[in-house]
This record gives structure tokens, sequence and C-alpha cells, in this order.
């Protein structure tokens, strides 16, 4: 063998020692990021924007594998859980859905309705009151034609059945077109005829208020009053109607 071709050889085992050395370097540092990240665990997102209260399901989520020392520990790790289930406020796309922020499944009785309004944090007791929770629903009619302005108890002894999160919407008054409100819906469990008048006022009264109860409030309410208007002030209610 001459030096050229010893040459050759020489160089053939130094390009290998490298190889195997780079080798070696990279399963390590593989090795090293792997033990650092651990096993991984299937998250599920929402593929597209989803507006509040839109049944989830596999048509609007998908799979996402990520290290599970990463993950909420909340994060919902099957789709089962997640099918026809709804968030009560609107997701972007991309965000990993997690089980505080579903809405708990119904506990209705057969005589119950669920019913959502919008409250703000002074209508709404200021985020005081939870799900589980009873309130009276007290409206403020002030804009209705042939009604006088007054304040009435629509429905006593209400089930707060979940609350939403913080949305802004839009709110047009005669004084401001397109005004942007923040307001949380809040789910209640109600009658049908129950339902209706809170909706009627949700639609039409100046304001719908939730007033919090003790929780040992008690069957027995028949001193407090349900209506208040001008005359319990010493002045004359007045129909709009009669102006």
């Amino acid at each position: 063998m001459n030096a050229r071709q010893r040459r050759g050889v020489l160089f053939l085992l130094t390009a290998l020692a490298l190889s195997v050395a780079v080798f070696v370097a990279v399963s390590s540092y593989v090795s090293q990021v792997e033990s650092q990240v651990g096993p991984k665990v299937t998250v599920y997102e929402v593929s597209e924007p989803v507006d509040a209260y839109l049944p989830l399901g596999a048509s609007n989520v998908r799979a996402k594998e990520v290290p599970r020392r990463w993950a909420s520990p909340t994060a919902v790790t099957s789709l089962r859980e997640l099918e026809g289930r709804r968030v009560g406020f609107q997701l972007a796309a991309g965000t990993v859905v997690t089980s505080d922020m579903l809405i708990p499944s119904t506990d209705l009785s057969p005589t119950e309705r669920e019913i959502a309004i919008n409250v703000d944090s002074v209508t709404g007791v200021a985020g005081r009151v939870r799900p589980g929770d009873r309130v009276d629903i007290i409206a403020v009619f002030a804009d209705v034609p042939g009604l006088p302005k007054q304040a009435r108890v629509l429905v006593r002894d209400v089930r707060i059945v979940s609350i939403g999160g913080q949305q802004t919407v839009t709110v047009d008054t005669e004084s401001t077109v397109g005004t942007a409100k923040d307001v949380v819906p809040v789910t209640l469990a109600l009658e049908p005829k129950n339902a209706l008048s809170v909706t009627y006022a949700a639609a039409f009264a100046q304001e719908v208020r939730l007033v919090a109860l003790p929780g040992d409030v008690g069957a027995n309410r028949a001193d407090e009053i349900d209506e208040f208007d001008a005359e319990d002030l010493g002045g004359r209610a007045v129909p709009e109607e009669a102006r």
C-alpha cells in the first residue's frame, strides 16, 4: 500500500469516526430532550372560531399532541367528553378546550326550562353569585307604552344553572348607537310560564336585575312586596299612554 492509499484509508477512518461521534451526540441530545419533555397526551383545540353556546364536536375541534407536562390539568383528553357540549363564551381558533370552559350538563327537573340572560357587574350582583345559588329576578319597566314606570319582582327563588365568561355586545339606545358593553350570560332554571316573563323582560324592560338570597331564605316570604312605583314614594304613577 503506497502513501496515497494510506492517506485515503486514514481519511475514510477519520470520516467514519466523526460520523459516529455526530450520531452519538445527536442521539444523546434527542434522549435528553425526550427525558425533559416526557410522554405526550392528546388534547383538543377548536379548529375554527366558535360562538358562545354552539355545540362542540368533530366538525369544529381537532386533536393535538402535546407533552403531558405542558398540558393544562383541566385539558379535555377525550372527544367523547366534548361531543354536544357547549361553552358560554366565544372561542378563537386554536384554543385548547378545558373542562372548566364547558357548561355543566343539565340537571333540570321535568318541569324546568333553561333560559340565559345577560347581566353586567351591577345587575349580576357583581359576580358574587355562583351556579347552584338562588336569586330573585327583578325587572324595571320604564319605557313600555301603557305601563307605569315600576320595578317588579318577576320570579322568586330561581336556581342559577351556569355562568358564562364575559362577552362584549353592542347596545343601541336613544342617546347612543352601537355602544359596546361587557356582559356575562347567566343561565337560569325556570318553570315555562316564568321563562316567558323573564324573556319578555329581557327584551323590553329597561333593566333586569338579579337579587342574591341567603341560604336559609325559607319558603314564607308573604310579607315581601312584589311591585314598586311612584305611588309608593307618595307620587302618582301616570301610564305612558296618558301623557
